[in-house]
């Protein structure tokens, strides 16, 4: 009698161990935590997650899903996106926004010659306080395709982020 109970908890643990990575850093306090990280090596207040700017940002991942490419939307949001083959995660395309921290020059508010820095202002920006993330994987080449939109948005000439 205790033969398929021991069954059933080793079945439930082999489910658990195959899919619980490809939910690994993708929740929405992952997405939350990422950027609250970058912002408080800034002293930039934290996000927090908001529904109505995550239904945004879902609808246009939806959009992008059957020719994923890195066109802006220019929507009512400021935005970052990221697409990546493999499994990229959430947690990837945040840290891969942040990691142009290196190529942004605060006391001339500018990014390196030849670099980009507006992913990382984005996050930074200390007047965005909610964030919606959204995570689809590609028909059109199997890429993942991550969006962040920002609320209010950030990234306006001549301010700095912080």
């Amino acid at each position: 009698m205790g033969s398929p109970k021991i069954s059933l908890a080793l079945f439930s643990f082999i489910l658990l161990a195959i899919f619980w990575p490809s939910r690994a850093q993708n929740s929405q306090q992952d997405y939350v935590d990422a950027h609250n990280a970058a912002r408080a090596q800034v002293g930039v207040g934290p996000l927090a997650w908001d529904d109505t700017v995550a239904a945004y940002a879902q609808n246009y991942a939806n959009q992008r899903i059957n020719d994923c490419n890195l066109v802006h939307s220019g929507g009512r949001y400021g935005e970052n996106l990221a697409e990546g083959s493999g499994d990229l995660t959430g947690t990837d395309a945040v840290n891969l926004w942040v990691s142009e921290k290196q190529y942004y020059d605060y006391n001339s508010n500018t990014c390196a010659q030849g670099q980009q820095c507006g992913h990382y202002t984005q996050v930074v920006w200390r007047d965005s306080v909610r964030l919606g993330c959204a995570r689809v994987q590609c028909t059109n080449n199997g890429w993942w395709f991550v969006i962040c939109s920002y609320d209010p948005p950030g990234n306006y000439v001549g301010q700095r982020p912080y």
